[in-house]
């Protein structure tokens, strides 16, 4: 899967707020901490942007030759798991456990690669115990009744991050708060015991940790305090990656990450969406309705920095887009296919140059996608540009192969055809978008969907395609075109090819939203903005922050759906236009 290019791969670092050359500590290797899940519930579409988002970069410095060291670990003990494993009546361990394994089967679903580590917070206590008792040796923290909090005022360089001066964040505006602590801003690295909690032995009684110390522990276990990429959402720059470079530093004061990457939010009706928000939709809602490849494409269809507005419109353009590819690729297969065994194949002593247009095609392909991929992972319209233009090509010499045309014009043809297919195969492979499937299997599997959602079957879809014949031969042809009308609301198109009706998905003249929700129009995808930071939080302890009212999805009123085509071309392939 190595790439012997050397591409010079540019990221943005939220710490010195610009694009860098990445330059690992160690040449040929790379060493990268995400910040996982919090396991007590089904992962949200915000999860699933993160983890596409870090998995994208994983798998380009993967294709550029570099080993990667990926680390993404599991919260797996905090205050949400205990509630909720509480109001189920469930050990709160055995309710991590049962969530961790349902991202996992997510994350296959989005072929996310497994990351070299997936470490959980209930495995790794010594080492956070281990680095609590040095960052208290060193004289930045302090142990009051069993806690231990982080002293910040030990932290000269704090809010670097994130650009935030403490004394505008302090606990209290919002939240009470605890009077053991000696200054509003502390945070706890460790909790004690409290009834009814899991809790582990430690030398200031037992308890458990606080959330910001685990990264740190396990990002020092697995990659040392010292490595290149720290990434994660951005509603993690402040507090809990400025905690994590306090606590870090304050354990052993050589500490340092090369880069800090972060992600821009999902949003719900341009709100973000969240679980206390009670706007989200759950990965599984998703992939119940739609195929994961679709859900995959409309995540990278925007810049991994730029937030990202959920719409259904946009998700039946990335279903549409997806088909599309798959579909053209099929039909070279089935032509290459034909044209191998009429027994046409090239003469092996003879090598056949591929057409000179196809071959600029294909370095324009080429030179535009790791041109956009090496400018910081800009996925945003990737797919389109050269890579449509190599699809029109593919499927206008398709054509051509049928015509006769001189032996070696034909051969140039094929090759031309299988070299483009190749390049094509490459691009979605690094971009995770290519299955270990053949081309007719993942169409089937989206043609399932769109049945699904359609709420129709393959026989109901036979029937009317036999109606439809019939009213055609009745002369009937309103009744006709009421019925090829009528399964294009559905987001199944008709085309007549000769004597034969075939269908495939389209978008839906009114796509209809899971739980059957409208949601809202869709927002341009923005660019990100370089000086963007995240929201501020009046309170340093996010466990302790007063959460926003739940609210459910908004729904829109006369939304405006575009026209449907039964065209081969999608509808949806058009990417949204981007503004700075």
């Amino acid at each position: 899967m190595g790439n012997n290019r050397k591409e010079e791969l540019k990221v943005y670092n939220s710490m010195t707020q610009q694009k860098e050359v990445l330059q690992p500590l160690v040449e040929g290797k790379v060493g990268m901490y995400v910040c996982g899940i919090t396991a007590y519930d089904f992962s949200h579409l915000g999860h699933a942007r993160a983890a596409v988002a870090f998995d994208l970069l994983y798998r380009y410095l993967l294709h550029l030759g570099y080993e990667v060291n990926y680390v993404r670990n599991f919260t797996d003990v905090d205050d949400k798991i205990i509630n909720r494993a509480n109001e189920k009546g469930e050990n709160p361990l055995s309710l991590s456990d049962r969530f961790c394994q349902e991202y996992r089967k997510d994350m296959d679903d989005l072929q996310c690669f497994t990351p070299t580590h997936q470490p959980r917070v209930s495995d790794h206590m010594e080492q956070i115990k281990a680095m609590i008792q040095q960052i208290i040796d060193n004289g930045c923290a302090y142990v009051v009744d069993g806690d231990v909090f982080f002293s910040v005022d030990r932290s000269l360089d704090y809010g670097q991050l994130s650009r935030q001066r403490v004394e505008n964040h302090r606990a209290g505006e919002r939240v009470a708060v605890d009077s053991r602590k000696r200054d509003p801003a502390d945070f706890a690295l460790w909790k004690a015991a409290k009834p009814g909690e899991p809790s582990w032995e430690s030398p200031w009684g037992p308890g458990r940790p606080g959330w910001h110390i685990e990264c740190s522990a396990m990002s020092a276990h697995y990659l040392s305090h010292k490595f290149d990429i720290h990434g994660g959402g951005i509603d993690l720059i402040f507090p809990h990656h400025e905690n994590e470079i306090a606590q870090s530093r304050a354990a052993c004061p050589e500490t340092h990450i090369n880069y800090w990457m972060h992600n821009g939010h999902v949003t719900n009706n341009n709100e973000k969406m969240s679980k206390s928000l009670g706007n989200f939709f759950t990965i599984r809602d998703i992939t119940e309705r739609y195929h994961p490849l679709a859900l995959r494409h409309f995540l990278i269809s925007a810049h991994y920095r730029s937030p990202l507005n959920y719409s259904l419109l946009q998700l039946e353009g990335s279903s549409d887009a997806v088909y599309y590819i798959y579909q053209t690729l099929k039909d070279c297969e089935d032509a290459l296919a034909s044209f191998k065994q009429e027994g046409n194949e090239q003469p092996k002593n003879k090598p056949v140059k591929v057409l000179p247009a196809a071959q600029e095609c294909i370095n324009k392909v080429r030179s535009e996608f790791y041109g956009k991929m090496s400018d910081d992972l800009n996925t945003s319209h990737i797919l389109t540009g050269a890579f449509q233009d190599a699809l029109k090509f593919i499927n206008s010499n398709l054509n051509t192969l049928k015509k006769k045309q001189q032996k070696q014009q034909q051969l140039a043809v094929v090759q031309s055809l299988r070299d483009i297919e190749t390049q094509l195969k490459e691009v979605l492979e690094i971009l995770g978008l290519l299955l270990p499937l053949t081309y007719e299997e993942v169409l089937a599997e989206f043609k399932r969907k769109a049945l699904k959602r359609a709420g129709l079957e393959e026989a109901d879809i036979s029937r009317l395609i036999e109606e439809r014949v019939q009213a055609r031969a009745n002369k009937e042809f309103a009744k006709s075109d009421q019925i090829r009308a009528d399964l294009t609301a559905k987001g199944i198109a008709l085309m007549d090819l000769g004597k034969e009706t075939v269908w495939r998905p389209c978008v839906p003249t009114f796509p209809q939203e899971p739980n059957d929700q409208q949601q809202p129009k869709s927002s341009a995808a923005q660019e990100p903005n370089d000086q963007q930071q995240p929201e501020s939080s009046t309170t340093q302890e996010l466990d302790d922050q007063q959460q926003p009212k739940s609210s459910a999805a908004q729904e829109l009123n006369d939304q405006q759906q575009p026209k449907s085509s039964a065209a081969q071309e999608p509808n949806g392939q058009q990417q949204p236009k981007t503004s700075t």
